[in-house]
């Protein structure tokens, strides 16, 4: 993603912006995005940490460091008379057992605990369809908005999420607007009544409306991914700055592995630079940019930079009591060892949604081994399904739960060679943005080029054949296996739905697949062999 910003870095530095020694009016706002349920601190693979890694100074993260971090810093801007808002920009949900166990009733806790102002919908809010969210909205006692998603039809979210919010501070008019990813249908499951629109044409008339209401400060917290705020940004007046989510993007003037600064800095239509900011994930930072206004409401200035949440940052008792309160359902589940690696495997989510990653090969591997009796020889697995690293030594199921949280269970089906062709095409099409869809796979080889426009992607497949790889046939139909989620169309996938034969979405659960796999093979060589190559043309 760094090519995005060639050019950009010296602006974002000094904001683009004039002297602002006139300036009458600042904000600052602390913001979060794609927590996914990290309720414990975590560690440098972004799995939850232990005791050991606590005492060690090894951990980060954590909601009770956000809870401490956020009340520090509000402190401090109300003892300095400062303005403040603070913001969630979507992903609560799905991504450890506090989610499996406690859905969003914890998230719903821990966030009016803290004391948001508002959160936009992230696409997994819907990973247990309207009903998941409607029950944290019902528990939720702060706003949660996104435009251009119209719930007027399903029943239970009819009325309840907003497309925008007007707070006051400092005596000034706020407006507050949020969009999602109009490809949630794809990447989670907000079922059939809730419909998505274009979010350019929603911000748009939003701005318009907030406008004509005598709100001249627009802020949009959006669960979209940088790419697409980078291009709303650039098509939008009237919005002021975009706090973004979805990506899991660092941005940052000083870390090592930043992949933009902090703020990128954007031109809309009338040639005035947008601020855009995100704060990674997993709870390991809090976004803290200050914007500041003159009297005409342009912004004249943009600076800040995320708050990292390391040892140094300690945790808020009350909320670290609670944790422990919460967790010790799950501790005895957690803590039993279900095998051992021999190496360190790498799931993170820049290696497994851009090429070929040690724990794509892994959970495709185990996959295989348990379904190939039944005459299965492809396994298809999704990138973005791969929710973590596991670490050399000892394996936990609850370290297996964290890497694989969304309770998919096995399916099998058959397809032709054409459709497994097509099927890899969907997944290579959007890997410039980092998408979920990403195929990783096992019984299979295939090359891939980003240099052709989607759809043409594919090179070259191969299939193991009497001990040889040969050729896939177009004509031929091979025995497939993948998640239930990507069986029923998840992630673009909807050949498997459309076209799959004979299919069975009911197989064993993936991480009791995978923890089967790991206990029965100590030693397992975590590795990359070359099953996808990528061709750069």
């Amino acid at each position: 993603m760094k090519k995005l910003f060639t050019g950009v870095a010296a602006l974002a530095m000094s904001a683009g912006f004039a002297a602002t020694a006139n300036a009458d009016y600042s904000l600052t706002i602390l913001h979060i995005n794609d927590l996914h349920s990290r309720i414990e601190s975590i560690n440098k693979y972004n799995s939850t940490c232990n005791a050991k890694g606590e005492a060690e100074g090894k951990c980060f993260g954590g909601i009770a460091r956000v809870k401490s971090a956020l009340d520090t810093r509000r402190a401090e801007l109300k003892d300095a008379g400062k303005n403040v808002l603070t913001v969630d920009a979507g992903d609560q949900f799905q991504g450890s057992l506090f989610y499996s166990t406690y859905k969003g009733e914890a998230a719903a806790e821990f966030m009016n605990g803290i004391g948001f102002d508002v959160m936009a919908v992230g696409n997994h809010e819907f990973d247990d369809g309207p009903k998941g969210l409607a029950d944290f909205v019902a528990k939720a006692k702060f706003p949660i908005i996104s435009g251009n998603i119209n719930v007027e039809k399903e029943p239970l979210l009819a009325g309840k999420i907003k497309g925008s919010l007007i707070v006051e501070r400092g005596g000034e008019k706020i407006g507050i607007v949020s969009t999602l990813a109009e490809d949630t249908v794809e990447t989670s499951s907000p079922g059939d009544n809730v419909v998505f629109s274009s979010s350019e044409d929603y911000l748009k008339k939003a701005v318009e409306e907030l406008t004509a209401e005598g709100v001249s400060k627009i802020i949009a917290v959006t669960h979209e991914g940088l790419p697409k705020d980078m291009e709303l940004a650039s098509k939008v007046s009237g919005i002021d700055v975009i706090v973004g989510g979805h990506s899991h993007t660092l941005l940052s003037n000083v870390a090592k592995r930043a992949e933009g600064p902090y703020p990128v800095m954007v031109k809309n239509p009338d040639g005035k630079d947008v601020p855009i900011v995100q704060a990674y994930a997993y709870s390991k930072y809090v976004g803290d940019i200050e914007i500041t206004w003159n009297d005409n409401g342009d912004v004249i200035a943009a600076k800040g930079e995320p708050i990292l949440l390391d040892k140094n940052v300690a945790m808020d008792e009350g909320f670290k009591k609670r944790v422990a309160e919460l967790g010790a359902p799950i501790e005895e589940l957690k803590a039993k060892v279900i095998g051992g690696l021999t190496a360190d495997v790498d799931g993170m989510r820049e290696s497994c949604r851009t090429g070929e990653c040690q724990m794509g090969n892994l959970v495709a591997d185990a996959v295989l081994d348990r379904v190939k009796s039944q005459g299965v020889s492809l396994v298809i697995q999704n990138g973005g399904g791969l929710r973590a690293s596991l670490q050399k030594g000892e394996v936990t199921m609850g370290d297996v739960l964290t890497v694989l949280p969304f309770q998919n269970t096995v399916a099998t089906f058959q397809l032709k060679g054409a459709d497994v062709i097509a099927a890899l095409e969907n997944g290579v099409s959007n890997v410039e943005e980092v998408k979920g869809k990403f195929p990783q796979v096992a019984g299979m080889k295939y090359s891939w080029t980003r240099s052709k426009p989607a759809g043409s992607r594919i090179l070259s497949v191969e299939v193991m054949k009497d001990g040889k790889w040969t050729a896939l046939d177009k004509e031929a139909v091979y025995g497939v296996a993948t998640n239930n989620y990507m069986r029923s169309g998840g992630d673009g996938y909807k050949i498997f739905k459309t076209n799959g034969m004979k299919a069975y979405d009911y197989g064993p659960g993936l991480e009791q697949v995978l923890a089967d796999y790991i206990s029965k093979t100590p030693d397992y060589q975590p590795g990359l062999d070359g099953r996808i190559t990528e061709v750069k043309e």
